[in-house]
């Protein structure tokens, strides 16, 4: 890819009349939204720069779908790798495959591509209409003011914004300059996520989820000819290695043919949380993406629905512009993504517990149960639908009533 060149010395704008405070590609897809209506969108991020990690690696076929009209389709897809398929294994047999070819859409795939280079095709789209992150940016304070915000940075800084957005993550200094509860727990289990170059004969285009009685493991393909490896391990080593990454395989991966690790590339430990947003805005700061929801990786379902989030919220956004008097808009967006997270909460928190349970007979239940779905097409379609986001849109939701 092409990449326009990054900038660090464009000077911070005093006003602007959305302040986004996250340069992720939540944060991103929404100035790139509300730049293409004619809003002057300012991004600020406290990292230092871009992502060089690829972090979230799925895009979904609903977040293409909202994403279509921004001009970053094309990129991504050259990009990315589609992947048509999800199977569910316990080690050598397959309990449930899940075949996106036949979801309703333009998009019936998965298209995996790693966070860095989603973030980069965000990243020139966003210059291409004008705007950049500003990184090294951190905010501390943001003080609302009858018609406008004021957000002060760390350095001293301000920026007069008609709204704040807060796309800063689960720790989001706006979600707590606005007060807003952010309730849930932590799982238990620790995981492992790593980036391998790997040896195996299973598909290298679909995404495989193994359940064993050590615990799940998910191998999904990236670009480039590697494969994210995600596994739960109590305790996680904070860099995993070759032999730290091919013991999880052998424990949990195919038996018959084993996956042979040649090399990590990248690896980290992280923990899950389950927490959402009591609400998704107070006066002028609204929140997206992980500062508003935050649940666990199965299903790949965490950046996706940020992004749909920012694509509703420029919406909103771009009318409140237009026109002040319309503060029942942030009631609407918050009407409409907020029920949307709580699905998703709920669908990837049994997911988790139903992957992670160690009770031997809950998992022969469970296995049974995924071999009974298997057979039945219709559930493989629910599943699908679900996966892929398509059934949290509500004009297919009135189209199947």
């Amino acid at each position: 890819m092409d990449s326009l060149p990054h900038s660090t010395d464009a000077p911070l704008p005093t006003s602007t009349e959305v302040l986004v405070v996250g340069g992720g590609p939540v944060g991103q897809t929404l100035a790139v939204a509300l730049r293409a209506r004619g809003v002057d969108a300012t991004v600020v991020d406290q990292q230092a720069g871009p992502a060089d990690t690829s972090r979230a690696a799925v895009i979904h076929a609903r977040t293409l779908e909202v994403l279509t009209d921004l001009g970053v389709n094309d990129e991504l897809l050259r990009l990315g790798l589609v992947a048509p398929r999800f199977t569910v294994r316990d080690r050598d047999r397959t309990l449930l495959s899940v075949d996106f070819g036949r979801l309703p859409s333009a998009h019936p795939y998965t298209l995996m591509i790693s966070q860095d280079l989603t973030e980069r095709v965000l990243t020139d789209r966003l210059r291409q209409l004008g705007g950049r992150v500003h990184y090294g940016v951190q905010v501390v304070d943001v003080k609302q003011v009858t018609d406008h915000v004021v957000a002060t940075m760390e350095d001293g800084r301000t920026v007069r914004a008609s709204y704040v957005v807060g796309t800063d993550g689960m720790h989001s200094t706006v979600r707590a300059q606005a007060g807003i509860g952010f309730p849930g727990t932590a799982y238990a289990e620790s995981f492992v996520l790593a980036d391998v170059h790997l040896e195996w004969d299973l598909p290298t285009d679909e995404t495989q989820l193994f359940f064993d009685a050590d615990g799940l493991l998910v191998v999904a393909p990236l670009p480039g000819g590697r494969h994210r490896v995600v596994a739960p391990l109590d305790p996680a080593p904070e860099h995993p290695t070759r032999d730290d990454v091919q013991a999880i395989l052998d424990a949990r991966g195919p038996q018959r043919t084993p996956a042979s690790v040649r090399e990590v590339v990248w690896g980290s430990r992280f923990r899950v949380h389950h927490r959402l947003a009591d609400r998704y805005h107070a006066g002028r700061l609204a929140l997206a993406g992980d500062a508003a929801h935050v649940h666990s990786p199965a299903g790949g379902q965490g950046m996706n629905t940020g992004i749909q989030d920012a694509v509703a919220l420029a919406g909103h956004l771009s009318a409140l512009v237009d026109d002040d008097t319309r503060q029942g808009d942030l009631d609407a967006y918050e009407a409409e993504r907020r029920p949307v997270a709580a699905s998703v909460l709920t669908m990837t928190d049994r997911l988790t517990r139903l992957a992670t349970t160690r009770s031997r007979p809950l998992q022969m239940v469970r296995n049974a149960g995924l071999r009974v779905l298997d057979r039945i097409p219709a559930a493989r379609n629910a599943v699908a639908m679900n996966l892929s986001e398509l059934g949290t849109d509500p004009n297919r939701s009135r189209a199947r009533s």
